[in-house]
């Protein structure tokens, strides 16, 4: 495989192209999922979980661009996740880590970012050890998932040495669940606290070998990494092989580039989302492991990013927008958005490939 500058910089010029065609389409409202027949958005008014990765992309056009126009527009969008700081949901971290942390030099997004890591620190639970799932998208608010961790840790990580206690407590107890709980198998993904009986139990959905999930959980296991500075209360020798056990079951460094979103349904849907998001996560672990490995998380994830640029992304000339990753899998079960261009496989895709470029420090993001 040739160098990155060529293909990877042609394909971000075309992902932030999309990020501006996007920004006309929805106005003020927040990209979700896209059809991947014609392009159009559904969209949702607040930003939901996925708010963050659309104020995301803006920041990286303005890095990309430079323009004050597109500075602005981003630092509107960010703004208009703040309502997301008092919501009851660990996604929090998803929505104002990814949504502020490109935003360099943006006092707002530094103040918005300072305000939502004090507020989920104070939403940490001792007892429980974590930030509970939360009760704002639904369902019962003492629940563990796989998807409470990205974006959280770093974020909780932001309030001082109180908040990276908090930060380690909460990645150190979803493994104890989502990698131990279940026994030697795929990671279990989803908790209930059983208020009555005083224990945790393992929910049915999302099921094991849910793609998305684990790449989730091995993001968080390498920016829990980045941070593990001074070992304790990081495990760095925990994480480290926590990660190794991620990256076999996964199958993210020998398996396919894109992924069953259901390891259980391997002929079913695939999710290119899960790719992006795990080669984010292995350019984080290239960071901190020696020469060898390294060098292998390093290739393997230029491979899948190449992959999912040479396979996936739409190119100008065709009946649909260039720009758009498509075969992202929202939901397999329920058949929602299955084949879709998804609003966080998008920003994925342009961090990894901005991290290629040597723009973006992924030890910041």
């Amino acid at each position: 495989m040739t160098g990155p500058t060529g293909w990877a910089g042609e394909a971000l010029e075309l992902l932030l192209g999309r990020v501006a065609e996007t920004a006309a389409q929805v106005g003020s409202r927040f990209p979700l999922y896209a059809d991947p027949g014609d392009g159009r958005w559904t969209t949702t008014g607040r930003g939901a979980w996925t708010g963050g990765f659309w104020a995301g992309l803006l920041w990286l056009r303005a890095r990309h661009t430079g323009a004050a126009a597109d500075r602005s527009a981003a630092s509107a969008a960010t703004a208009r996740l703040a309502a997301w700081t008092e919501a009851d949901t660990a996604t929090r971290g998803l929505v104002l880590w990814y949504g502020t942390a490109l935003a360099a030099e943006d006092d707002g997004a530094a103040a918005l970012r300072e305000r939502a890591a004090r507020t989920a620190l104070a939403c940490w639970d001792p007892g429980l050890g974590l930030v509970p799932w939360g009760a704002a998208l639904g369902g019962p608010r003492l629940r563990a998932r796989a998807d409470a961790v990205p974006g959280l840790v770093p974020l909780v990580a932001c309030a001082g040495p109180e908040g990276r206690t908090a930060a380690a407590a909460h990645l150190h107890r979803h493994l104890d669940l989502c990698l131990c709980g279940g026994g030697p198998g795929r990671p279990r993904p989803a908790w209930r606290w059983d208020e009555a009986c005083g224990r945790w139990a393992a929910e049915t959905e999302p099921a094991p070998g849910w793609a998305r999930g684990e790449a989730w959980l091995l993001l968080a296991v390498a920016d829990g990494l980045l941070r593990a500075d001074g070992g304790t209360p990081w495990r760095p020798d925990r994480l480290a092989a926590a990660a190794e056990r991620l990256l076999h079951q996964g199958e993210f460094l020998d398996g396919p580039p894109v992924p069953p979103a259901e390891a259980g349904d391997p002929g079913g849907f695939r999710d290119t989302s899960a790719a992006a998001i795990a080669a984010v996560a292995l350019l984080k672990l290239a960071r901190l492991s020696g020469a060898g490995r390294a060098a292998a998380y390093a290739a393997r994830a230029e491979a899948v990013l190449h992959h999912l640029v040479d396979v996936h992304l739409t190119r100008p000339g065709g009946a649909r927008p260039a720009g758009m990753l498509l075969d992202g899998c929202y939901e397999a079960r329920s058949g929602t958005a299955v084949r879709h261009e998804l609003v966080w496989g998008d920003f994925f895709l342009a961090l990894g490939l901005a991290a290629l470029l040597g723009r973006v420090d992924l030890t910041r993001v």
